[in-house]
């Protein structure tokens, strides 16, 4: 329920969303050791904490993926197996903002080649999109004709994610995969890895 879009000062200024606390508090420690050590120690150490993170060799297990390679694995099998729908968890009102794996290590390789003057950077693309639309963009993508049905007896998670990352865009570094183009070299990599 943070303020949008997320600043890093934002960090441990309110409660953790409650079904992703643990993972939350893994990547939270990570981040203070670095800062700690930056400061302690004088190291050139800086932290990136990227926005959800999407790409070719994904995790496509419907059992705990996430939701855009959840979504390409629902709208693959529903198109193979010619069902009228496809599920969708939640309400499909929550809104994301999604990196591509290549902007994430452009932003690693970038982060390594600069000295910076911080020791956290949001990484983001800067734009966010409901669940709804992700879903109707996964569709036209693969080219299923069905239907999409969102589950509301399914958990939505946070509201809204987005990330305020013009701290990181200052330092000279920008996205450059488009969503739309990415969920589609995705698929295609996820098609090679199927057969």
């Amino acid at each position: 329920m943070a303020t949008q879009p997320i600043e890093e000062e934002s960090l441990l200024a309110g409660t953790l969303e409650e079904t992703n606390q643990w993972y939350a508090v893994a990547k939270i420690s990570g981040v203070k050791l670095i800062e700690a050590l930056r400061n302690q120690y004088n190291r050139d150490y800086v932290s990136l904490m990227p926005t959800n993170l999407y790409g070719p060799n994904d995790n496509y297990d419907l059992n705990n993926s996430h939701v855009l390679p959840a979504l390409i694995k629902k709208f693959h099998e529903a198109k193979k197996n010619n069902l009228p729908y496809v599920d969708v968890w939640g309400s499909g009102n929550p809104k994301r903002e999604f990196l591509h794996v290549d902007d994430l290590a452009s932003a690693v390789f970038f982060a390594l080649n600069n000295k910076l003057p911080d020791s956290l950077y949001n990484v983001g693309s800067g734009k966010e999109i409901s669940i709804n639309d992700l879903a109707i963009l996964v569709k036209r993508v693969i080219d299923y004709k069905g239907k999409i049905k969102f589950d509301n007896s399914k958990p939505d998670g946070t509201p809204r994610k987005l990330m305020n990352s013009s701290k990181f865009r200052k330092t000279g570094w920008s996205d450059k995969v488009i969503l739309e183009e990415g969920i589609i070299n995705t698929y295609k990599n996820f098609l090679l890895e199927q057969y």
